[in-house]
């Protein structure tokens, strides 16, 4: 059945092989004899394409069921030592997904070839959610607080920055302003009970720029998105410099004073990791290093 499911995923026999180790003639064979054991042809073969038939089309869910009931059993047994390290489940908030993770996930599968990594770009109360409950090896965000039954490991520090919409001055990085500089202009922030704003609110309220009514977005990406649209300014970690750039945006570090976040990994206390999760933290550390901070 998982032969079965590997030639529907990737809509080739041959490909299909290559995924679970059997030559293209070995992945025939299994599929034929369960095509013998179900009575019924599950496949449409030509040279260009693999396609389901309907008896396929009904195969389908009992089999992703059988297979995934199976996985769960071997998950709840243990499973055999290279079971246990052919699975990273990866949780992150989103512009650590898209700015961090994709160049570290692929060189790590390529130095890995054994590991899967599942990457689950969620809001960060949901990174310790999935954490503390052992959904994910791995949590990465900016946890400002300690969290109960979660160990925090420093990654690296960002600063905060501040971005503005096209056409309000050079675009691209500028020269280091203070914060004062954000006196009386229109922000896009963050909802006001996120840790990452909660830090933004402290340094504006020390310049006097009250908490007034303002677009809160939940996601950095969309307040990236609203700034482009000219909806107004906004201050956020520089992990997303090159994306911002690239957006043709402002992008000014702030000053006096530096304000800097700290990106963790969090793993759930009192477990013990994975080697490939420890692996895996090691070539983020590098990476993370190379990030504009």
């Amino acid at each position: 059945m998982l032969a079965f499911l590997e030639v529907i995923r990737l809509q080739s026999f041959a490909r299909a092989a290559e995924q679970v180790h059997l030559s293209p003639s070995g992945m025939s064979m299994l599929v034929k004899e369960l095509e013998e054991q179900v009575g019924a042809r599950l496949f449409d073969r030509t040279t260009r394409s693999v396609t389901l038939t309907d008896a396929g089309r009904r195969l389908q869910p009992i089999a992703e069921k059988v297979v995934g009931e199976l996985r769960g059993v071997q998950a709840a047994l243990g499973g055999t030592d290279a079971a246990v390290r052919s699975r990273l489940d990866v949780a992150a908030t989103p512009m650590v997904s898209a700015s961090l993770l994709p160049d570290v996930i692929r060189a790590f599968g390529e130095s890995h070839p054994h590991v899967q990594i599942a990457l689950a770009d969620v809001d960060v109360s949901v990174v310790r959610q999935r954490a503390l409950q052992g959904e994910a090896d791995i949590g990465l965000g900016f946890f400002v607080k300690p969290a109960v039954g979660l160990l925090r490991q420093p990654l690296c520090k960002f600063r905060l920055m501040r971005i503005s919409p096209p056409g309000e001055g050079p675009a691209g990085r500028r020269s280091g302003l203070p914060w004062s500089s954000l006196l009386g202009l229109p922000l896009v922030s963050l909802p006001a009970d996120n840790p990452i704003q909660a830090l933004i609110e402290k340094e504006l309220a020390r310049i006097g720029q009250s908490p007034e009514e303002r677009p809160r977005m939940n996601l950095i990406g969309t307040i990236i998105a609203m700034v482009r649209a000219g909806r107004g300014h906004a201050v956020i970690p520089s992990f997303a410099v090159e994306e911002c750039v690239r957006q043709g945006l402002g992008v000014t570090m702030l000053r006096d004073p530096v304000v800097h976040l700290e990106l963790y990994l969090v793993t759930r206390r009192g477990t013990q990791p994975k080697p490939a999760a420890q692996e895996f933290a090691a070539a983020l550390k590098q990476a993370a290093a190379r990030l504009p901070g």
